[in-house]
């Protein structure tokens, strides 16, 4: 199923996350947090957090040419039993390669991972000012849902954010 993808090169691969990718996925990560449109987080969180937060069954990479350009990560909303169907995601693109389909081909992936394995929701939350994921996203079938208002601070303004999400069929 490819929803979300744009014209992408053949030459992408989307697989999951190895250790050794850490480095990228810690410099895409900054790159999204120094947008200011991507995140609350300011500062990109420690190796062992980021990982304790992200089963590896929800951890993937998008690489061309062997080099790290994306990535997608989930994590459950809650440990309560009704929600063990439910999880929440975060997708990061490169910037010297957004707008080409990598954050289509990384839902995609996350989509097929979650719906194997019984996962009937995937949510996040998106600033109402960054078009390019609720494009993307909606391409893949994520609908928005609602709008928190003045949900939290960044750098001293409140910020919305609108709540995303994903039904399995």
């Amino acid at each position: 199923m490819q929803t979300g993808s744009n014209a992408v090169a053949t030459d992408l691969e989307v697989r999951p996350f190895r250790d050794d990718d850490w480095p990228a996925v810690h410099a895409v990560y900054a790159q999204g947090i120094a947008t200011g449109s991507a995140t609350f987080e300011t500062e990109v969180p420690a190796y062992e957090r980021w990982m304790a937060a992200h089963p590896p069954e929800y951890r993937l990479v998008a690489t061309r040419g062997g080099d790290v350009v994306g990535w997608v990560a989930a994590s459950p909303v809650s440990d309560r039993c009704a929600y063990a169907g439910v999880v929440e995601h975060s997708v990061y693109v490169d910037a010297r390669v957004r707008r080409q389909g990598i954050g289509g081909r990384l839902l995609d992936a996350l989509i097929e991972r979650a719906d194997a394995s019984g996962i009937w929701t995937i949510q996040s939350g998106v600033f109402p000012e960054n078009v390019a994921s609720l494009e993307v996203h909606r391409r893949c079938g994520f609908r928005v849902v609602g709008t928190r208002e003045r949900l939290g601070q960044l750098n001293g303004t409140w910020r919305d954010v609108l709540l995303i999400e994903r039904r399995k069929p």
